[in-house]
């Protein structure tokens, strides 16, 4: 049987970025700066806090809709911590 491993922290490598970590762990960069508190990137050796992912995680297509993913803008950016979508973006259903 899989099981889904959460990790609840991780530890910067040198030269990753904010974004690179959010979608590494399927999370939007903006949550990542509210949970942790950033003013800046984060530096090697920093701890991150990842906070759980509730949902599905779907990769957007061209023609995908805010309501189609998650039945409204507003869910939608609840969600995912921002206001924007683009294909090829990973997002929380």
């Amino acid at each position: 049987m899989l099981r889904l491993e959460y990790k609840e922290w991780y530890k910067v490598k040198q030269g990753q970025t904010l974004r690179e970590i959010a979608a590494a762990f399927c999370v939007a960069e903006r949550t990542l700066v509210q949970v942790n508190g950033f003013t800046e990137e984060p530096r090697a050796g920093c701890i991150v806090k990842i906070p759980p992912t509730e949902g599905n995680v779907y990769t957007a297509k061209v023609g995908d809709t805010k309501t189609l993913l998650c039945g409204s803008e507003e869910n939608f950016e609840k969600k995912n911590g921002t206001p924007y979508l683009y294909p090829g973006m990973r997002v929380i259903l």
